[in-house]
């Protein structure tokens, strides 16, 4: 088993949706990317950790690999949009890759020029990528939010909607 580490906005949205893909064992919503120590929601929500929200995702690579992480990551979310997705403002939903090895940075970096060469985005991509330090899981009732909070405002008109487009874009991926 592997481990990618990615930030795209609220990490509702990442875990609602990579768990649905073949491969994926297992999908942990947490922070990383900062500078404070066993950071919680809370402080994270302030902006002042410099913590992401993350989504550490646990896969098989025979039968998922890194670059089609990625290819769903870049699908998701907004790329182009410094420290915030959608409504959500602050360097907490910033979109970043946190690599574990030099084989992701490697993949990362190239993925992402290839995106800017395919002219895929219609302006600048933002997404950090720098190597993970430590990933801190979130408090338990992050965990599936979206599965165990589906009428929660937020999950209805945020999280469903993204993971509606997933579903249609990547319906051969699926389990």
């Amino acid at each position: 088993m592997e481990k990618a580490v990615l930030g795209g906005g609220c990490f509702w949205c990442l875990e609602a949706v990579f768990p649905k893909l073949k491969g994926v064992i297992r999908v942990v919503p947490g922070y990383a990317g900062g500078h404070s120590l066993q950071p919680d929601y809370h402080q994270v929500c302030s902006g002042e950790t410099g913590h992401a929200e993350v989504v550490q995702v646990e896969y098989d690579p025979q039968l998922i690999n890194y670059r089609q992480l990625l290819e769903v990551f870049f699908f998701i979310h907004d790329p182009t949009t410094l420290n915030r997705q959608g409504n959500d403002v602050g360097s907490q939903y910033r979109s970043i890759i946190l690599t574990l090895s030099p084989e992701q940075m490697q993949q990362a970096g190239d993925y992402i020029n290839q995106l800017k060469k395919e002219k895929t985005f219609s302006r600048d991509l933002v997404t950090e990528i720098k190597p993970l330090e430590t990933f801190y899981p979130a408090e338990k009732y992050h965990h599936q939010y979206f599965l165990n909070n589906f009428s929660q405002p937020y999950c209805q008109a945020v999280v469903g909607p993204k993971v509606d487009k997933f579903l249609k874009r990547f319906e051969a991926w699926l389990k």
